[in-house]
């Protein structure tokens, strides 16, 4: 399953953004969830942009904790792409996900 994190929506500040995503990282982790598609925008407005380059900073963190598995841009979100295909091998339901092969700015994928 790909379970949707949108930070569009709302009033989100980086702390708070930060803060949904790990808590739902670890909700994620009970439910079972391959991998998180975090909707955060590229920036048009100022907010995602700073949003999105605090959560890959943290992401890599994360990464290096072992908290996470791995994580990528939506640019990387394609069917060639090796990452992608590892995800996408845990469940081939995430091959109908809208934005796959859209090379999409605004979002960060997160593999669990």
């Amino acid at each position: 399953m790909l379970k949707l994190v949108n930070l569009k929506d709302g009033e989100f500040n980086v702390e708070l953004a930060l803060a949904t995503v790990e808590i739902e990282i670890e909700q994620a982790k009970k439910e079972g969830v391959v991998a998180i598609k975090v909707l955060h925008g590229y920036g048009s407005h100022g907010r995602g942009g700073i949003i999105a380059f605090e959560l890959r900073k943290m992401l890599s963190v994360w990464k290096r904790q072992g908290f996470i598995t791995n994580y990528f841009g939506g640019d990387k979100w394609n069917l060639f792409d090796e990452d992608s295909q590892k995800i996408l091998l845990k469940d081939k339901s995430i091959y109908n996900d809208t934005d796959i092969s859209s090379s999409n700015p605004g979002i960060t994928i997160i593999e669990i």
